[in-house]
């Protein structure tokens, strides 16, 4: 069964008996996917994450129905947007207008967040010379509670390795340089570091990614072979308060700042897919910063 027959049919089906109708649980989930209430992809399986974007939409649209109803599924069929967007020529409208044209996942509802690393730009989305080997990048997070995207997170970063891992690589490959692209591959975790010193808490890579491989050791991506997998060890961790970034990152996504990196942690915990599972997986758009601004220029 498909939402079209629930229309024809005039039925109204338990939100607890859609998961036994695979058909009807992907369309289901295709349509809140589009609308922002739930993660790709549309696996059929209609569990906890799908139930509750589900109520979500019922909620935000006021539908009383306590199933799969008519007025329900019309409404996921039409419906263009669940929060209508308010997009104006902020920093934080331009980053979701980037994504928009990237065709990324953009998260939308109260306490569900969209991280995103923009490369090579100050904390008010002005390019800076994105120098090698430092802290040069933001580390985003960005809130639709109510159709403006708002910065609820906006700290010091890179996202790329620093000297001394370019020039003396754990991989043989080359030292790992995350491509740019949007990821569905990080949980909360721990990071080690490659002594096993300051273990802290992180988002730890569990999830498949694209890396240039820096074999040429000139700290750019230009020209570099892609490398994908899912055991790189990239993590999201912070940066031991380095002045330069030096040792602290051999291709991870690291905030700069102890502290900061805390905030960061206890903001994206808070997030309520998370408190839903406390296993789920975050996306996480990587950005360069002066695509950005040539296509959305403040």
């Amino acid at each position: 069964m498909q939402l079209p027959e629930i229309l024809s049919a005039d039925k109204t089906i338990p939100l607890e008996s859609i998961a036994q109708d695979s058909d009807l649980s992907k369309d289901i989930q295709i349509n809140l996917i589009r609308l922002g209430l739930l993660d790709p992809p549309a696996d059929g399986k209609f569990g906890r994450f799908s139930t509750k974007a589900l109520t979500d939409f019922q909620s935000l649209l006021k539908i009383s129905e306590t199933g799969l109803g008519k007025q329900t599924a019309e409404a996921l069929i039409e419906k263009k947007e669940a929060i209508p967007l308010k997009l104006g020529n902020d920093f934080a409208s331009r980053i979701i207008k980037y994504m928009q044209k990237q065709k990324y996942f953009i998260a939308v509802g109260k306490q569900q967040y969209n991280i995103v690393y923009i490369e090579g730009v100050n904390a008010n989305g002005q390019l800076n010379s994105d120098t090698f080997n430092q802290w040069n990048d933001r580390r985003i997070v960005i809130e639709i509670a109510s159709g403006t995207p708002q910065i609820v997170g906006n700290w010091l970063a890179t996202t790329e390795p620093g000297d001394y891992y370019t020039k003396n690589p754990p991989n043989p490959k080359g030292v790992a340089r995350i491509a740019f692209g949007q990821y569905n591959a990080w949980r909360v975790g721990y990071h080690y570091g490659t002594t096993g010193v300051e273990t802290h808490e992180a988002l730890e890579q569990c999830g498949t990614i694209k890396v240039h491989r820096d074999r040429n050791k000139d700290g750019f991506r230009t020209g570099d072979p892609i490398d994908i997998g899912a055991d790189f060890f990239i993590n999201q961790h912070w940066g031991y308060d380095k002045t330069l970034v030096g040792t602290a990152s051999a291709g991870c996504l690291v905030g700069q700042s102890r502290e900061e990196h805390k905030d960061f942690m206890q903001l994206i915990k808070q997030d309520r897919r998370y408190k839903l599972d406390p296993k789920y997986v975050y996306w996480t758009a990587v950005i360069p910063g002066d695509d950005l601004v040539k296509n959305f220029p403040g």
